[in-house]
């Protein structure tokens, strides 16, 4: 931590409990000198100090400040990593714990879209394609059509609507003479690695949309929506429906219909590999419906069975089923899946390119797209692997300066606890990217800003902040973190990371705490 009058500040009383740095892989003590370690001892919070009997600079009236919204009484159990940097010189301004390994939760995204950027480049695309080794005869095709999946998340509402890509294909297939297919929709997902989770991800979470698991073959961001609706009367059942359901997905309804003005109280369950997701809880009588948004267990298979029903509905037959191939027997695949020298591609579909996808992600968090976005760094030469991905990161990484004894990553999106970063890396990440002149633009437009959109569209109001701080938000259960760049009145540019573990008070009073120190930033007039 930067010293704030030293002369005239005295220690606290030792803390009842001390955070020590993690042990174990990555954690390693070789670093650089843009994330040297502190000098300082950890501390659970900053010490206590006296007013200033000597003249301070103003960077020590900015530690102090900083010191008292981090070290505030309700935020005592509190393990914060904290680095504020200027970009414009270089100058750190203040830190705390800057080197301790902490859990970032969501911040892990800057580090997936940072390295997809660096290795992929902002103009990289996903490919779909739509593929037969069957011949067409009389407008039928006599056999399997084949979709094979490069990992494209964008076949949903944001991007157009999975219906704009179906339709495309329909009339590609029209093209291609096809008006009957004598045959099944197979899924061919065979780009990816079958890992659909992270490591780590929590299994109670699995029904539930922003824990849907990734695949070669995505469509409407792998969830389905229920609909929860009231019954006739208090102890009656309640009336859940799933309009997109599909052979890889079904419904149990335990729901039940509460009194007039009781609460509404929805969960869901569901193991991995399991059909069915089960909804319990509440729904007053009279209220109206609620809805959920479910995780999809099988996205290969809900995909095409999607592609299916599109082309059905646009007047193309299908006498098949669709099926997901690795679900196949291993002769019956060797017809359309062994025998690639014999395949024809009939369409094919791309995604708009990476730079408008990592608006998406990190906006507003999207776990899917990130979590697609790691195993993309190695779907050349493929199958894409979170291992092999894993192993571009660290050579991105260390390019940049940055050691694996400062980082342990588990997944693209933050979901996992297993993830462990620094301050210090998330700033030398986010310095690198604000210096490069083939990223600066790209990745500032994918961040939320604050009072204006994505996840703090709703901090710092009517501040000096509103409009002008530009951060990634991480939360998990006790975990809260904010990175990103904001200029103070100075017209300074600054990188700040900002990670709270092991609190136990509401997130808002962590943010009340990270906004107030923002805030002092942003007001900054000089140093």
């Amino acid at each position: 931590m930067l010293a704030a009058c030293a002369a005239n500040t005295k220690p606290a009383p030792a803390p009842a409990t001390t955070a020590t740095k993690p042990s174990g892989p990555g954690t390693g003590t070789t670093e650089p000198a843009a994330v040297a370690p502190s000098p300082s001892p950890i501390h659970v919070a900053p010490r206590e100090q006296q007013p200033c009997a000597i003249p301070c600079t103003p960077l020590d009236h900015l530690a102090r400040e900083l010191d008292a919204a981090f070290g505030a009484p309700a935020l005592r159990s509190a393990i914060w990593g904290v680095k504020v940097q200027s970009l414009d010189t270089g100058a750190v301004l203040y830190a705390l714990n800057p080197d301790t390994l902490l859990v970032p939760a969501s911040n892990t995204k800057i580090v997936t879209t940072a390295v997809a950027a660096e290795r992929l480049g902002w103009d990289f695309r996903f490919v779909t394609r739509l593929e037969t080794d069957a011949p067409i005869a009389d407008g039928t095709l006599r056999g399997d059509l084949v979709v094979v999946g490069g990992g494209d998340p964008t076949l949903n509402d944001t991007f157009g609507g999975a219906g704009a890509a179906f339709d495309e294909w329909a009339t590609a297939l029209r093209a291609a003479g096809i008006s009957r297919i004598d045959g099944r929709i197979v899924g061919n997902d065979d780009a990816f690695e079958e890992r659909p989770y992270g490591s780590g991800w929590e299994w109670d979470d699995f029904p539930y949309g922003y824990l849907s698991p990734v695949g070669a073959l995505q469509v409407d961001e792998n969830v389905v929506e229920v609909s929860i609706a009231p019954g006739t009367a208090p102890g009656s059942p309640a009336v859940v429906s799933m309009p997109l359901a599909g052979p890889g997905i079904g419904v149990v309804n335990r729901v039940i219909t509460g009194a007039p003005g009781s609460e509404t109280d929805i969960d869901l369950s569901r193991l991995p590999g399991a059909r069915d997701v089960e909804v319990t809880g509440t729904i007053a009588v009279g209220s109206k419906p609620a809805t959920e948004i479910v995780a999809v267990d099988n996205p290969t298979l809900n995909f095409a069975a999607r592609l299916r029903a599109a082309l059905v509905e646009r007047g193309i037959a299908v006498t098949g089923e669709a099926v997901d191939a690795d679900e196949l027997e291993k002769g019956d695949t060797h017809h359309f899946l062994g025998n690639t020298s014999s395949r024809r591609v009939l369409a094919t579909r791309q995604s708009p390119p990476l730079r408008e996808m990592a608006v998406r992600l990190m906006k507003v968090s999207q776990n899917l797209y990130a979590e697609t976005f790691l195993r993309a760094l190695s779907l050349t030469p493929g199958p894409a692997s979170v291992e092999a991905s894993q192993k571009i990161e660290d050579e991105v990484l260390a390019s940049w300066g940055i050691p694996q004894g400062q980082y342990a990553l588990a997944d693209g999106s933050g979901l996992s606890r297993h993830n462990l970063v620094t301050a210090s890396t998330i700033v030398r990440i986010l310095q690198v990217l604000a210096r490069n002149p083939a990223h600066a633009e790209a990745f500032a437009a994918t961040l939320p800003i604050a009072g204006k959109d994505g996840t703090i569209a709703g901090r710092l109001k009517a501040t000096r902040g509103e409009g002008n701080v530009r951060a990634k938000t991480g939360t998990l259960g006790r975990v809260r973190a904010l990175s990103g760049y904001l200029t103070t009145a100075a017209g300074e540019r600054l990188v700040f990371s900002v990670i709270a573990n092991h609190f136990l008070v509401p997130t808002r009073v962590v943010d009340a705490a990270v906004d107030q120190a923002l805030e002092r930033l942003v007001n900054l007039t000089g140093s």
